[in-house]
C-alpha cells in the first residue's frame, strides 16, 4: 500500500505546482490521427475475431460448421444450447467485463494519478463481498448457485438473483460510504487512503463471518472470488450490458476534465473545471462499472490495472479522447481473450477467471514500475 500511496502523490512538485503527465507513465509523443485511427479500427477487428473465437472455442469442441448452424437455429439441439445459451453469453460478458473494468481502472489511475491504482480500491469490491457472505452465511440457499460456477443458474434462479443483488447492495452502500467521506476532503491522497481503509474493515468483516458459517459455505463463498463469467446467462446480458454501456457513456463525457485533471486539481480549477463535481462523477461512474461487473461475475482482479496501460501503449497518447475508446476496445479485447484461454479446447478443463487475468496483469504491472522513473526511485514529487 505504501507505493500506492506515493504513486497518488504524483503529479505536483515540492513548490505545490501541478507536474506535467510523465512520459515514462505512457503519455509520451502523441501520434497522429491516421496511426490512431488505424490503432482504432484494428483493435475493432481484433475484438470481433476475439469474439468469434470465444464463441467458436471452449472446454468441449464443436466443429466450426457446427457452431454456425447452431447460432442460425439449425444443427444439434443440444449444441444448439451450449452455443446460444452458454458460449455467446460467457462471450458477452467477458467483454463486457474487460471493458467495464478497464473504463473503471483509467478513470481511478487519472483522478489519483497513480499509475498503479485500480477501480476496486474504492472499496467496491469488499462491499459486494461483504453482501455476499451475508446472503450466502443467512441459509438462502446461495450454495446452489455458487457451485454452477460463480453466481450460474440456481435451481429456480432464486439464490443467482439474490446473489447478484446482494453483491450490488453492498457496493452501493460502500461507495455512499465513500461518496459522503469524499465531501469532507479535497485531497485525492486522503481519499485514496479511506477507501483503502474502509475495504479492510470490510474485507476483515467477511473474514469472520467465514470463520463463522459452515466450512462448505465458505469453500463456496471463496470459488466466487476466483471469478467467472461462466454464471451470466442470456437473461443477465441487458442489466449487465445496459449499466455498463451506460458507464461508459459516462467515462466518455468525463474524458475532457480528465485531460484538465493529469495536470493537478489546481490547474484544472483554473481551466473552469469543478474539480470537486468530476470527482464526484469519477468517483461514481468508476464504482458502478466495478460494482456491477463484481455483481455478477465476482471480484475480477489486475484488468482494472492492466488494461488501461496496454492502451496507453496502442495509441500513444494521454489524451482521454483518444485513451477512452482505446481502454474500452482494449478491455473488450482482453477480457475475451482471457475467456478463451480459461477454456482450453477439448480438456474439460475451466479455469478460474482471477487466475488467467494475473497471468496477464502481473507482468503489465511489472512493466510498469520498471518503466516509471519517478516510482522506481520512490519520489513522491
Amino acid at each position: 500500500m505504501t507505493g500506492t500511496l506515493r504513486g497518488a502523490a504524483r503529479g505536483r512538485g515540492n513548490d505545490g505546482r501541478a507536474n506535467p503527465p510523465d512520459p515514462a507513465d505512457g503519455g509520451a509523443g502523441d501520434r497522429s490521427g491516421r496511426t490512431v485511427a488505424a490503432v482504432l479500427l484494428g483493435l475493432l477487428a481484433a475484438v470481433a475475431v476475439a469474439f468469434a473465437l470465444a464463441v467458436a472455442l471452449g472446454s468441449v469442441t464443436i466443429p466450426p460448421a457446427e457452431t454456425v448452424r447452431s447460432l442460425l437455429g439449425a444443427g444439434d439441439p443440444r449444441l444448439g444450447v451450449l452455443v446460444r445459451d452458454v458460449r455467446v453469453p460467457r462471450a458477452a460478458a467477458a467483454a463486457l467485463v474487460g471493458a467495464g473494468l478497464g473504463a473503471a481502472g483509467l478513470l481511478t489511475q487519472t483522478l489519483f494519478r497513480n499509475p498503479l491504482a485500480e477501480p476496486y480500491v474504492l472499496g467496491v469490491s469488499a462491499g459486494a463481498g461483504l453482501g455476499v457472505a451475508l446472503y450466502v452465511t443467512a441459509g438462502t440457499g446461495a450454495v446452489a448457485a455458487f457451485a454452477t460456477g460463480g453466481l450460474g443458474a440456481a435451481q429456480g434462479g432464486v439464490s443467482r438473483l439474490g446473489s447478484v443483488g446482494a453483491a450490488a447492495l453492498g457496493a452501493a452502500i460502500l461507495l455512499g460510504l465513500v461518496l459522503l467521506l469524499s465531501r469532507w476532503t479535497r485531497s485525492t491522497v486522503t481519499l485514496l487512503v479511506v477507501g483503502v481503509m474502509v475495504g479492510s474493515v470490510v474485507t476483515s468483516v467477511v473474514s469472520l463471518l467465514l470463520v463463522w458459517t459452515d466450512p462448505r459455505t465458505a469453500q463456496q463463498y471463496l470459488v466466487w472470488g476466483l471469478g467467472s463469467v461462466d454464471g451470466v446467462a442470456l437473461a443477465d446480458l441487458p442489466v449487465l450490458g445496459g449499466i455498463v454501456v451506460a458507464g461508459l457513456l459516462g467515462v466518455a463525457l468525463l474524458a475532457k476534465p480528465l485531460d484538465a485533471l493529469l495536470l493537478g486539481d489546481d490547474y484544472a480549477a483554473t481551466m473552469g473545471v469543478d474539480v470537486a463535481r468530476v470527482r464526484g462523477g469519477v468517483l461514481v461512474v468508476a464504482a458502478v462499472l466495478a460494482g456491477t461487473v463484481t455483481a455478477f461475475c465476482g471480484p475480477v482482479g489486475f484488468l482494472g490495472i492492466a488494461v488501461p496501460h496496454l492502451a496507453r501503449l496502442a495509441v500513444g497518447t494521454s489524451r482521454h479522447r483518444v485513451l477512452v475508446p482505446a481502454t474500452v476496445l482494449t478491455g473488450a479485447l482482453v477480457g475475451l481473450g482471457c475467456a478463451i484461454v480459461g477454456h482450453p479446447p477439448g480438456t474439460g478443463t475451466v479455469l478460474p477467471l482471477n487466475v488467467v487475468t494475473s497471468l496477464v496483469g502481473a507482468p503489465v504491472v511489472i512493466v510498469v514500475l520498471l518503466r516509471s522513473r519517478r516510482l522506481a526511485a520512490g519520489s513522491v514529487g
